[in-house]
């Protein structure tokens, strides 16, 4: 029986998994109380704020890099590497905080976590070098990962089924329209003071946010579901889950079609402004258009997903996704102009908002009893390769139209691709799940999700 980064009683090698086949049967469905059915509209407020952590992070300050190059005496170049910095941080620290909260619980890495990024957010205030600024966004990066990763830990910790892919498409409107809305917020911030202004901004969310949280936020990771064995076992938990093909390929597809809406933040501004010649209050609508493009989306899939399962959700957004962003390419490619361009990127984008959600949730509900480290994996992947993949399109050259829409094209083949294997992890799952009903796992019960099975016990 494998033990390693399984939640339960103890045993001599570590942890014993709770729902082994020799426990009494009413424990086998949880080991502790299941979680509640109803979504309640203050814990997902809360978690919403926590996730639009990181958007905000990142994206608020891009509108002042000029301002900040000029007061640091530093090359454009030079200040863009502090958004890498940053998204290095959070891929580190949602990996790192993911697999703490498993072992100690969620509130406690949360709260830390928020009070490191308060205290970063205020160095940055006061940062009068370059090296300093970007060691300071590489800390603030890591800490804004605890309210990200343990957002989507805490989601799955209390819902369960059907309701983790209808709370995880509430969550979406953060996640999908923070990024988006991010830079417009950011230039508003900026008339009224300098770059410094930000970072006062973001200081004073994260007071907020340890408040809010220290207050309203319940633990909701029991001590008998946590992990034990140390660094040993969470290092067992990560081999688990990039071996598990079935959440890897989840992750990576969630990881690419993220790829794609990275590419659009940030080629965007030089589509619309430099390309089509739009000024900054019309690239403003443009922007917005694709944030109501992502919350539609995310929406639908929330009142969907009780009369369709999230992988047939996920099936169609994909495809959808396919045939969209070549028809865009096509278009780009003949020299279409600004409407058939924006309608077709408008229409890309809705499809974030399909995948984003469901994906996720898919993978979260195969992987309950290790929902930290798993939710720590999906995050950096999307961000990292996030990270990777939008200054490409600064690297192709040529009309930013196209380079733009090549990119966004070749993310989404790329995850249709990844679906194609990860679907076939589905069907060999309700294959053998008549004849093997009684080895399945309660994870592998999830009532709303069909995965890669994990580990039998």
């Amino acid at each position: 029986m494998r033990t390693g980064g399984r939640v339960g009683k103890s045993g001599p090698r570590g942890t014993v998994p709770a729902d082994m086949p020799d426990a009494p049967a009413p424990s086998r469905s949880r080991p502790t109380a299941a979680p509640r059915a109803r979504i309640s509209a203050g814990l997902i407020l809360l978690l919403s704020a926590l996730t639009a952590v990181g958007p905000l992070t990142f994206d608020t300050y891009l509108a002042a890099f000029p301002q900040i190059a000029a007061d640091l005496d530093a090359t454009p170049a030079t200040v863009q590497l502090t958004l890498t910095a940053s998204l290095a941080g959070l891929a580190l620290g949602q990996v790192l905080i993911g697999s703490l909260s498993d072992t100690f619980g969620r509130r406690r890495p949360l709260l830390g976590g928020l009070a490191v990024y308060v205290v970063t957010s205020a160095a940055l205030m006061v940062a009068d070098s370059m090296a300093v600024f970007t060691a300071l966004r590489l800390v603030q990066g890591f800490s804004a990962a605890a309210g990200m990763v343990l957002s989507m830990a805490i989601l799955r910790d209390s819902f369960d089924g059907i309701a983790v892919s209808k709370a995880m498409a509430r969550l979406m409107l953060v996640v999908g329209v923070a990024p988006v809305l991010a830079p417009t917020l950011g230039a508003q911030l900026l008339r009224v003071g300098s770059w410094r202004t930000i970072f006062g901004f973001l200081t004073v969310a994260g007071v907020l946010l340890v408040v809010l949280a220290a207050v309203r936020l319940r633990e909701t990771l029991p001590v008998e579901r946590r992990r034990t064995g140390g660094t040993a076992a969470a290092l067992r938990t990560y081999r688990e889950l990039i071996t598990d093909r079935g959440f890897l390929g989840l992750a990576l597809l969630s990881a690419t079609y993220m790829g794609a809406l990275f590419t659009y933040v940030s080629g965007s501004t030089f589509v619309f402004q430099d390309g089509f010649g739009l000024d900054a209050q019309q690239f403003g609508y443009v922007f917005a258009g694709g944030a109501v493009a992502i919350t539609i989306a995310s929406q639908v899939y929330g009142a969907a997903v009780g009369r369709f399962r999230p992988e047939q959700m996920l099936t169609v957004a994909v495809a959808a996704g396919v045939v969209l962003s070549l028809a865009l390419l096509a278009v780009t490619l003949a020299g279409g102009g600004l409407v058939p361009v924006l309608v077709l990127l408008v229409l890309t984008l809705s499809t974030v908002g399909l995948v984003m959600p469901s994906a996720p949730a898919i993978a979260l509900n195969a992987n309950p009893h290790r929902a930290g480290s798993a939710a720590a994996l999906l995050g950096a992947l999307q961000f990292g390769a996030g990270a990777a993949i939008a200054p490409i399109t600064g690297l192709i050259g040529g009309d930013p139209a196209t380079a733009m829409a090549t990119v966004m094209a070749v993310c989404i083949l790329t995850s249709a691709v990844l679906l194609v294997g990860v679907s076939r992890g589905w069907r060999r799952a309700s294959g053998r799940a008549p004849a093997a009903a009684s080895d399945v796992t309660p994870a592998e019960r999830a009532p709303a999700a069909v995965t890669e099975p994990a580990p039998a016990s």
